[in-house]
């Protein structure tokens, strides 16, 4: 599938288009996500976990490394922003999350580029602050 590129000018927009893309994960789907602080990561992640019918708000992960949610498939939301190295992300479990039967979504992803899987749908996130977002999903599914 090409790559889907999208303009958001408000977070309600970001999280929406966070929300039509968790409706069609499935299980097994990692999500890494890419942009800078304060780009708008989270807020796809709270309209990611909606999509996957999560009736909980998802919450960054930045100081226990993983939430975990129950939608209609289990999700994994990670955050590698403190993260100091690979083996770090692998002694906690991301090879195992990413292979198990929920959705693994992950902000940070730079930092874990070498663990993904071929089948990762990477999500770039660009604008920080007021501007609009330009939002560009590739999915090779």
């Amino acid at each position: 599938m090409p790559a889907t590129s999208l303009r958001s000018a408000t977070s309600d927009e970001t999280a929406a288009a966070g929300e039509a893309l968790g409706r069609t994960l499935c299980a097994g789907d990692v999500v890494a996500l890419y942009g800078e602080l304060g780009s708008g990561k989270t807020c796809l992640v709270q309209g990611l976990v909606r999509g996957l019918g999560v009736s909980t708000g998802a919450t960054s992960p930045t100081f226990v490394l993983v939430n975990e949610y129950r939608g209609r498939l289990p999700v994994h939301h990670v955050d590698a922003y403190r993260t100091g190295s690979l083996t770090e992300l692998m002694d906690f479990g991301l090879l195992d999350l990413m292979g198990g039967d929920g959705v693994t979504l992950l902000e940070w992803a730079d930092r874990a580029e070498p663990l993904l899987p071929a089948r990762t749908i990477r999500v770039r996130i660009e604008g920080v602050g007021d501007e609009p977002r330009a939002i560009s999903i590739d999915d090779p599914r």
